[in-house]
């Protein structure tokens, strides 16, 4: 098993959103985003990195949430396999580093990973007196609507 805290996202919230693959309507890419919460969006970026969403509004409604960055927890010495280095702190620290470390590619595209029963998932991990400061910035390397704070993390890293 690997897996971690999710540090980094990045919101898109659909058909209003110019950097959203479902601004203007569903198409055959973002037809995912108009389905249930909780489904991964798995897309590929740039021809080389798998990148991954997770499907945030009510059905028919699109939004979703790009999951950029983890802090390492679990099968640390896998993900550092997967990516072919050796230092931790960078294993996770991007969206295509992320997907690669984790083994995620398009065969997890439309997973449950909320509800689980896949080898994908995503729960709840309390970390104590769940003070964590998140902070919103622009979202990055979106050429529209980078203006908008819809990048979220936790300050400094610190979990």
């Amino acid at each position: 098993m690997v897996g971690g805290i999710i540090l980094e996202t990045e919101a898109y919230y659909g058909q209003d959103d110019p950097a959203s693959h479902a601004y203007g309507g569903k198409t055959p890419r973002s037809e995912i985003m108009f389905g249930k919460p909780g489904i991964a969006y798995v897309y590929m970026c740039y021809g080389m990195y798998y990148l991954l969403n997770v499907v945030t509004e009510n059905e028919g409604k699109p939004g979703a949430v790009l999951i950029r960055a983890l802090k390492p927890l679990w099968g640390i010495d896998i993900m550092k396999r997967r990516r072919n280095v050796n230092l931790e702190d960078r294993l996770t620290d991007g969206p295509g580093k992320l997907t690669i470390a984790l083994d995620i590619d398009i065969k997890d595209n439309g997973a449950d990973i909320v509800k689980g029963g896949n080898r994908l998932y995503i729960s709840d991990y309390k970390t104590g007196g769940n003070s964590l400061k998140i902070i919103a910035t622009e979202r990055i390397g979106v050429k529209k609507g980078e203006d908008r704070p819809l990048r979220f993390l936790i300050q400094n890293r610190e979990v």
